[in-house]
């Protein structure tokens, strides 16, 4: 069973920055879109943003402008640049992958996550 590799949480202040990184721990359809989630407690997992191989990105309205996805695909990595962090950024960050941004949460290729805390 293919799984994602998440790293690059922390503990951070309010409006600092942190840089997420995954990989896949085996090989994947390699059309697949790729996208970051978080969970908060108490909540649902949600979708931050989505990427396609051409490069097309989805971002959640709570994060447009403030976080920016990338994916490597010769590498085979993502990364999400998260700069003006906010104490509701607060959550465990997940990588996944599917056909389609809006049906990658259809598939189980989630890994452990990894934990972003914004507080003072």
């Amino acid at each position: 069973q293919v799984t994602f590799v998440e790293s690059g949480g922390g503990l951070v202040q309010p409006g600092g920055s942190l840089r997420l990184s995954c990989a896949p721990n085996g090989t994947l359809f390699s059309r697949y879109a790729w996208g970051w989630y978080r969970q908060a407690p108490g909540n649902q997992r949600e979708l931050v943003a989505g990427i396609v191989t051409s490069g097309r990105t989805k971002y959640a309205d709570s994060v447009k402008g403030r976080f920016i996805i990338s994916r490597d695909n010769a590498q085979n990595t993502m990364s999400l640049q998260m700069n003006s962090l906010k104490p509701e950024d607060t959550a465990v960050y997940y990588c996944n992958a599917g056909l389609t941004i809006p049906t990658m949460d259809r598939y189980d290729y989630w890994g452990q996550g990894t934990q972003v805390t914004v507080s003072s």
